[in-house]
């Protein structure tokens, strides 16, 4: 049984058109049953529109809490029959209103290689600290700022001449990748937590050592 998929953005949703473009081509076991936004203006809302996904607008009130705005996500989710949530492009912070809703079933995905950058603003940050890789990952939501128990990564060299638009580009495409398959592998039932560590059952192959600069052999 695939995963019935709630999905939250606040942007144009080019993560939400990877997951959209993997459940139609047959590599991602759903459906994204709803696509929510806080803003009302987001691209990601048409993304659900064209492709016929219902699309629902939870806008923040500023003059409630946090955890009110959560149930009325929560409320949504459940009414379109959700059991994953994943943010994509999501630019709140969840309270455990949604987390105790979903428990170990929210995910998100993060424009580096967490632990280290978390926030936002990332690759600008990566840059300055002269750091030689950088990447994004998917990992389970927790209270915490991109802090959850991680699921996959992958790397993106960062160059000399790079900037946070071109730095970001080159992540982006890894997160269109990485995004469906972290899914997938919970859509399979292979993702088990153990301590801080996600464990993938059966194991798949990590790839070679990378080097930046280049290592002399």
């Amino acid at each position: 049984m695939g995963l019935k998929l709630g999905v939250i953005a606040s942007g144009s949703g080019s993560n939400l058109q990877s997951i959209i473009n993997a459940v139609k081509e047959g590599r991602l076991d759903g459906e994204i049953a709803v696509i929510l936004s806080d803003n009302p203006e987001a691209y990601a809302l048409e993304r659900g529109k064209l492709s016929g996904i219902a699309t629902e607008v939870v806008e923040l009130d500023r003059d409630s809490t946090r955890e009110a705005h959560d149930e009325k996500v929560v409320a949504a989710l459940k009414k379109h029959g959700v059991d994953t949530v994943a943010l994509a492009g999501y630019l709140l912070m969840v309270t455990p209103v949604l987390l105790d809703a979903f428990p170990l079933r929210v995910i998100n995905i993060h424009p580096a290689l967490l632990p280290s950058f978390p926030g936002t603003g990332v690759q600008q940050d990566a840059i300055d600290h002269g750091a030689k890789f950088s990447g994004c990952t998917v990992h389970f939501v927790d209270e915490g700022m991109d802090t959850g128990p991680i699921i996959i990564q992958a790397v993106v060299p960062i160059r000399d001449d790079d900037t946070a638009k071109t730095l970001g580009a080159r992540i982006l495409r890894e997160e269109h990748r990485i995004y469906p398959q972290a899914l997938q592998y919970l859509a399979e039932g292979r993702l088990k937590i153990v301590g801080r560590r996600v464990v993938l059952d059966p194991q798949s192959p990590a790839s070679g050592t990378l080097h930046n600069p280049a290592v002399s052999s």
